[in-house]
């Protein structure tokens, strides 16, 4: 007998906040992958922010009190999430983005709202789609589809087909794993803590197999940019991206992912000095729309922080 879903509620002003708050430091982990991946390799790079995510959340989860599945079938749920939202997509994404162009890789993931909307109708049975739900969607796609550009469907006919399979398999994973948070009922920063773990005991045997040993002379910005991914891109945002999916549902906090490929180009206008265009102005408009429309609806209960 399957775990019930929590029951999801709709978002409030402080949900919208979080959820682009989330979006923002997943956006930022891109520079910092950018400035230590050369030095550390992917499937490394993954293990380490994993690991450090790992450790920064162990003290407060142990200072909580650890708590732990209470059945076998919850710690299949765990093991299986961790592995769909933490192992398998960082390889899957590291791997498509040696063999894709970055835009057709950010349009490719940025079907995950579209996946997460047919996921949660056909295995939820609060999280049905709704008109709401579909123009929320569509706005957010759009503005993908802006800040790419329309002609970036034209690359879509060539280039490596596997690398396009391997993006959609990532966004199919994220979904897959938000879907099965909702039927967790540990405590998020104690789920994150755990999921973490198991993602570390996977990843560092497989970083030694497939990258061996990892160089000991890593640069003081290669450090650096390795704590930043395992203390906000991986720690932070996993409490929040669970504690909002248990609370608005899957398909809701996936519109907030459409964010990410944006604020990632917004933070190389201000960090890297790359000019600023109307067309991310314009997508971040409608991915921002996307958010309000999909907010809308009956009010929410008045006690729930």
């Amino acid at each position: 007998m399957s775990t019930p879903a929590q029951p999801i509620r709709i978002p409030t002003q402080l949900d919208l906040g979080l959820m682009i708050m989330t979006s923002l430091m997943l956006a930022s982990g891109f520079i910092a992958i950018r400035l230590a991946v050369p030095e550390t390799g992917p499937v490394w790079l993954a293990a380490i922010r994993v690991g450090i995510g790992f450790m920064v959340l162990l003290p407060y989860a142990m200072w909580r009190g650890m708590v732990w599945p209470a059945s076998r079938s919850q710690w299949a749920l765990i093991i299986g999430m961790a592995l769909l939202n933490v192992v398998v997509p960082f390889i899957l994404v590291a791997w498509a983005g040696k063999t894709i162009e970055a835009s057709v890789l950010a349009l490719l993931m940025g079907t995950g709202p579209f996946l997460a909307l047919i996921g949660s109708h056909l295995m939820t049975d609060d999280d049905r789609l709704t008109p709401r739900k579909l123009v929320s969607v569509l706005l957010g796609f759009s503005g993908i589809v802006v800040l790419v550009g329309p002609s970036i469907f034209a690359g879509l006919a060539g280039g490596p087909l596997l690398g396009k399979l391997a993006a959609l398999a990532a966004s199919a994973c994220y979904v897959m794993a938000g879907l099965l948070i909702r039927r967790i009922t540990l405590p998020p920063v104690r789920l994150a803590c755990l999921a973490l773990a198991i993602g570390s005991a996977v990843l560092i045997p497989l970083a030694i197999a497939t990258e061996g040993l990892l160089s000991p002379a890593l640069s003081a910005t290669a450090i650096g940019s390795l704590i930043y991914l395992g203390l906000f891109p991986t720690g932070i945002a996993y409490i929040l991206r669970f504690s909002l999916i248990r609370s608005i549902g899957y398909t809701r906090f996936s519109l907030s992912i459409n964010l990410v490929p944006i604020f990632g180009v917004a933070l190389g206008v201000v960090l890297l000095g790359e000019p600023i265009s109307l067309n991310l102005v314009a997508a971040l408009a409608l991915v921002l729309a996307g958010l309000v429309v999909s907010s809308g609806g009956r009010k929410p209960p008045s006690d729930i922080l």
